[in-house]
């Protein structure tokens, strides 16, 4: 270790390590999906940043890993951001510079038991706010979140009902940093065993605690991922293969059709003979169709995003508009400032404009859905919102065509699993050329992924459940405790300032000497 350490005193080669350090994490996502390896992934990148010679050094490293953290997760964004993916990666770095100076605070030198037992809970609390913050819809939205790694780890969406994907989050820095006491602390490892073994009950108790969703009915949703289509007339062309495939669907008893995101390209208003056709398609398969609508309102100004029932008789009245855009992909920050994006990247021509509020759905046979529209599937507040709002089912209308050769359709695709664990509810994920998933309410996926080569249309039999998770019920309450442990921190870290501050500087007090003039050892 001492050995590592020499090796890293130029700036430049450790900021360099310090990003690779905290790019690993990236692995416990799909495509690779090591999700066990994200118990040890900020290992290297804690021991790089408790090494260094100051504090600002540290808040450096904290940045660094940041970076690369960042830049790793998004990569997928390189082909439409291009420049402006590493532009984002620093400044939203910036987030993990007092993290940085927190782990060299409780964990640099030789930090005794009781340091090392705050750090257990301090710098798991630090790295919640940084994602709190981060997950802003503003500054990219909660994609990446260290938690989401674990959607397929059964005892782990367990954790999710009780307490979301920041209670993952929470759990997995917690062992980060205990491993890293293992290796580099000796005389601290008592806090760090008592972590893991807390963990493990944590985890234990709530497999045998926590409600569980109670099955109490069935429905049949079908999906229809027309895949990729090319060409001049693409919007129609891809309407008359979702027309052909959904035509398929015609006898085998399902209760609802859900189409992709922007799976019609015609405002329904202007092209009557549009929505007409999609009821057609309703009566002959005897269930409600909802398609997601991307074009020019006749009705309002603007260009919206929105999710359109349809029903034997046209469109029912129920209607969703995406609420939380994408940055530079649907609209552009400060486009008076960042306009010139579009010259670079396949950033927003024209800002998309925003609804005003969720909607829960009533469909046939006595079914209500909450659909969300693609980006919006990463925030756990809008599922549990929708959830607290009576929706029996969870659908998320997706395209990530662009990104139809990286690893972005395979992780928005698990995203959709930690949403139904959280909300005790099913949720289907539709996309437009894959990766369409459903899971069950407790996150269990319900038959085989349609990946990125895909276009066909299949039924899923949807058990559903009832009753109320713990997050659904509580909340956020892990990113408010963190909060508390953090203010408490800054609290207590005043009180010693001002402390130090009125006392001065202790006085100079000779050492007292024995009857032989020598100074007295303890116990004299």
């Amino acid at each position: 270790m001492r050995m590592f350490e020499r090796r890293l005193t130029s700036p430049w080669r450790r900021s360099a390590v310090a990003a690779l350090a905290g790019a690993l994490p990236v692995l416990t996502f799909p495509a690779p999906s090591l999700w066990w390896f994200a118990y040890v992934a900020l290992v290297p990148w804690l021991l790089l940043v408790r090494s260094a010679p100051t504090g600002r050094r540290a808040a450096y490293d904290g940045w660094c890993g940041g970076f690369g953290y960042l830049v790793a997760v998004h990569h997928w964004l390189l082909p439409s951001l291009h420049v402006f993916i590493f532009l984002i990666g620093a400044l939203l770095g910036l987030l993990w510079m007092p993290w940085g100076w927190l782990v060299r605070r409780y964990l640099g030198g030789t930090p005794s038991p009781g340091r090392c037992a705050v750090a257990l809970l301090v710098l798991p609390s630090g790295w919640l706010l940084v994602e709190l913050v981060r997950s802003w819809q503003g500054l990219g939205g909660p994609w990446g979140i260290l938690g989401a790694g674990q959607w397929q780890v059964a005892p782990a969406l367990r954790l999710a009902s009780v307490g979301g994907v920041w209670l993952l989050s929470f759990l997995v820095v917690a062992v980060n940093v205990a491993a890293a006491v293992l290796i580099a602390v000796r005389g601290a490892r008592m806090p760090a065993v008592a972590t893991v073994v807390a963990t493990a009950a944590a985890t234990t108790a709530a497999w045998a605690w926590a409600p569980r969703p109670q099955i109490d009915g069935r429905t049949r949703i079908a999906v229809v991922q027309p895949g990729v289509v090319a060409g001049r007339d693409s919007a129609e062309l891809r309407f008359d293969r979702e027309e052909r495939l959904t035509r398929r669907l015609v006898g085998q008893d399902v209760d609802l059709v859900v189409w992709g995101e922007s799976s019609v390209g015609y405002d329904l208003a202007g092209r009557p003979d549009l929505s007409r056709r999609i009821a057609a398609l309703s009566r002959a398969t005897g269930a409600d169709v909802l398609v997601n609508v991307d074009a020019r309102r006749s009705d309002r100004p603007g260009i919206y995003k929105s999710s359109v029932l349809i029903g034997p008789n046209g469109p029912t009245g129920d209607r969703y508009d995406k609420m939380r855009l994408v940055p530079f992909g649907e609209y552009i920050p400060a486009r008076s400032v960042l306009g010139w994006a579009t010259s670079v990247g396949k950033a927003a021509g024209e800002d998309r404009r925003r609804g005003t509020e969720q909607v829960v759905m009533n469909v046939g046979h006595g079914l209500r859905i909450g659909p969300l529209i693609c980006f919006e599937t990463a925030f756990p507040d809008m599922s549990r919102h929708l959830a607290e709002d009576g929706a029996d089912v969870l659908l998320g209308q997706s395209s990530t065509s662009t990104f139809q050769h990286s690893w972005a359709p395979e992780q928005h695709a698990s995203l959709a699993a930690l949403r139904a664990a959280e909300t005790g509810r099913p949720m289907v994920h539709a996309t437009l050329t894959g990766v369409s998933a459903v899971y069950g309410p407790g996150g269990q996926r319900l038959g085989p992924w349609l990946g990125t080569g895909a276009d066909t249309a299949r039924v899923y039999d949807v058990p559903l459940a009832h009753g109320t998770t713990l997050y659904v019920r509580y909340g956020d309450w892990p990113v408010h405790t963190a909060l508390l442990v953090l203010a408490a921190l800054c609290a207590g870290e005043g009180v010693r300032a001002l402390r130090t501050r009125r006392g001065g500087p202790e006085p100079l007090v000779p050492p007292a000497r024995t009857a032989h003039g020598s100074p007295a050892r303890p116990g004299h």
